[in-house]
C-alpha cells in the first residue's frame, strides 16, 4: 500500500495518483479517473479533483494509496 503525506488539507485524486507513481501524467491520471477505473473508499469516483482527506483510501490497478495526516 502507497501512503501519501498530507502537506495541506487535502489532495486532490489526480495529484494522488501521480505522487503514488501509479500513473506517468496528470493527463494520465484524468484518463483514468474518467473510465472509472478508480475507486475512492470502495466508491467509483469520476472527478479527478475530488478532494482526498486524511483517512481516505484510494484504489487503482490493484494498488492502494492511503492519505495520512
Amino acid at each position: 500500500m502507497h501512503q501519501i503525506k498530507l502537506r495541506e488539507d487535502y489532495i486532490k485524486l489526480g495529484q494522488a495518483l501521480k505522487a503514488a507513481g501509479l500513473v506517468g501524467s496528470g493527463v494520465d491520471a484524468k484518463n483514468e479517473i474518467l473510465d472509472g477505473k478508480v475507486k475512492v473508499n470502495n466508491a467509483i469516483e469520476i472527478q479527478r479533483g475530488k478532494k482526498l482527506y486524511d483517512g481516505d483510501i484510494v484504489e487503482y490497478a490493484g494498488e492502494k494509496i492511503k492519505i495520512e495526516k
